[in-house]
């Protein structure tokens, strides 16, 4: 990796000598681009791939001939994202050249070259591919409609298809790790607001699914006590943004319920609902969860990013606030009973919408929060900060500059009343800097008008994703529910 921690040289190592006389393979210039590589499942090849947030390249080689010249299976257009999978005589490559939620085609070994590319799964506006893998009777697929996942397992002889079917109407599903080509079972894993991290093997030719582990809560939990649904909020727009909750059965919609509203909406990447044993210590006390999944992620595939991204990011903070006051018109709670929180672009969406809405939020935890935009997108020597370009803008370009002032959060702090807050951030974050916060926080208490708690708790030694030992971080989100229940008025 280079000094912005952006990996951009790819080497070759014999086992055996000295490290410096290791070959160097490719370096990539391209500040926006990041190398990875990997081998495919059957063993034959190895890839090499070349990333922006919009542009793909990859490249590759034969196992069988490490000292070959590494080819490029398809030179890099831009704005057209590709990865590729091997089996046999071809190679099975997922683009979005033909439309931005990707289809699935194939080339063979000996021609990858575009012209060469036969369709396997078209385009689809409604369904993203999110994922592909090859084995050696079959392959699988990832795909999300309707802003869930679903995964799918197809023959490659007959052409017939099988999807896993899951029991509830807000769940996470992935692929697990599945190293053997040669295999009559899809190793998956499944949990909801409700159901623990689970573990299954699907057996293909019976169809049937087989739990091999479930995540253990300790105290006798019972997962019947509790409820979760989906719910639709209007935006300004008119989009409809889903709202994913979870609380105690028994609920009374009278708005008098505490309720923690929490989103990301960033980079595309889909805010998957997951179990949590700790938030049960608040569905316990009455307060309800809830996650929007808002534009600027990828609930819905590549257009929900591109509606919430670059000079269309502003609809993430409008379709929070519009998911907030959704919450609040539906009697789940009431403004003041609301609570929100996020971390790293989701701290960004917590400063944009509390300036925006100060009157809406009763408290707010934001970690490690991007909040001082402008500045860290001017200065090309911090990490991300290039390959970003394509995710915020670029503040030298006029427009940029000044879309991304009208909501960084440091530029649009005033005087006026604001929530009770509780900013965290890490000393050793590498990707959002410490200092962010730290001034984000001097500054508002220079301008905030209100007798509410602002706090700023600094982790001496942890990193972007806080304290890495499980009792150390359950510490940390103990912290946090202790701040939210006081709130609440539940506990002081």
């Amino acid at each position: 990796e280079d000094d912005a921690k952006r990996m951009y040289r790819a080497y070759k190592h014999r086992l055996g000598t000295p490290a410096s006389e290791d070959q160097l393979i490719y370096e990539e210039k391209d500040e926006r681009f990041d190398l990875s590589m990997g081998r495919t499942r059957s063993g034959d090849y190895l890839f090499l791939m070349s990333q922006s947030h919009t542009t793909s390249e990859g490249r590759y080689l034969s196992a069988k001939d490490p000292d070959g010249t590494w080819k490029i299976l398809a030179p890099r257009i831009a704005d057209q994202e590709y990865d590729m999978e091997q089996r046999g005589e071809f190679f099975y490559i997922r683009v979005n050249d033909k439309g931005r939620n990707f289809r699935l085609v194939k080339a063979p070994l000996t021609a990858p070259d575009r012209g060469n590319w036969q369709e396997v799964i078209p385009h689809r506006a409604d369904v993203m591919l999110e994922g592909m893998d090859a084995f050696s009777t079959h392959y699988t697929l990832t795909e999300r409609e309707g802003g869930l996942p679903r995964l799918r397992i197809v023959d490659f002889d007959s052409g017939g298809s099988q999807q896993i079917p899951f029991p509830e109407a807000v769940y996470d599903a992935q692929p697990g790790i599945n190293e053997e080509f040669a295999t009559g079972k899809f190793r998956y894993s499944y949990q909801s607001l409700v159901t623990p991290s689970s573990v299954f093997d699907y057996d293909i030719a019976k169809g049937e699914s087989k739990l091999l582990k479930q995540q253990e809560v300790p105290g006798g939990y019972d997962p019947a006590r509790y409820q979760s649904e989906r719910v639709l909020a209007p935006a300004p727009d008119g989009t409809r943004v889903p709202v994913s909750l979870v609380y105690r059965k028994g609920l009374v919609r009278d708005g008098r319920a505490p309720l923690l509203l929490e989103a990301y909406g960033s980079y595309g990447y889909p805010y998957s609902v997951s179990f949590s044993s700790a938030r049960l210590s608040l569905l316990d006390r009455g307060v309800v969860c809830a996650y929007a999944h808002i534009r600027g992620g990828g609930d819905f595939g590549k257009r929900w990013h591109d509606d919430g991204r670059m000079l269309k990011k502003r609809n993430t903070f409008t379709d929070f606030i519009a998911c907030a006051e959704f919450l609040v018109a539906e009697k789940f709670t009431s403004k003041k009973r609301l609570a929100i929180t996020g971390g790293s672009a989701g701290g960004l969406l917590m400063g944009a919408v509390v300036n925006m809405r100060p009157d809406l939020f009763h408290a707010v935890v934001s970690h490690v929060p991007f909040v001082d935009v402008l500045n860290t997108m001017l200065d090309e020597t911090l990490p991300l900060t290039v390959g970003e370009f394509e995710e915020w803008g670029n503040p030298k370009k006029r427009e940029e500059y000044l879309y991304m002032k009208s909501y960084s959060p440091y530029d649009n702090l005033r005087r006026t009343r604001y929530p009770a807050m509780l900013v965290k951030t890490s000393l050793n974050d590498s990707q959002v800097m410490y200092w962010e916060p730290a001034k984000y926080v001097a500054k508002l208490r220079s301008l905030k008008t209100d007798k509410n708690p602002l706090l700023l708790k600094v982790n001496m030694a942890a990193g972007h994703g806080g304290s890495s030992g499980r009792y150390d971080h359950l510490r940390e989100v103990a912290f946090d529910y202790a701040f939210l229940l006081n709130a609440f008025g539940i506990v002081e």
